[in-house]
């Protein structure tokens, strides 16, 4: 598994574990690390995605809540809800990294941590708000 990978994995494992736990940041970082053995080169990518995700949690939210027809975002599983709350967050703010690179890893973490449907409910919102975020699909 690439680096970025394990970030990505580590990242979504963070902002669970926040968003159930009701810890912050600070509070859980330094235990996950123990805990995960996440290597030092995923920790960089890891802390920015969590950063951005957390810093942007609101426009991200909503986002997510006008793409996703009959589920309120409340109302969506935890895995899920923080797939493509992270993912999200790629989409707007990583122009570096391809649409379908993003929408491909969310639906493997998904589809890792989710349940048999989570890879194409996931895929299905990220489509939609792809669309909309990144039209020309490359950036």
């Amino acid at each position: 598994m690439g680096i970025r990978r394990r970030g990505r994995e580590a990242a979504f494992q963070m902002i669970f574990e926040i968003d159930l736990s009701g810890l912050s940041y600070g509070e859980a970082v330094d235990p996950f690390f123990d805990q995960t053995g996440t290597p030092h080169k995923a920790r960089d990518f890891m802390h920015a995605l969590v950063n951005g995700t957390r810093e942007h949690l609101e426009e991200i939210d909503e986002l997510i809540s006008s793409h996703s027809h009959h589920w309120k975002i409340y109302r969506m599983n935890s895995v899920d809800k923080n797939v493509l709350r992270l993912s999200v967050y790629e989409l707007l703010h990583c122009k570096e990294t391809p649409t379908k690179v993003i929408i491909n890893e969310a639906i493997e973490i998904g589809k890792k941590y989710g349940t048999g449907e989570s890879g194409s409910f996931i895929n299905g919102i990220l489509d939609r708000i792809a669309k909309e975020v990144r039209p020309d699909g490359t950036e």
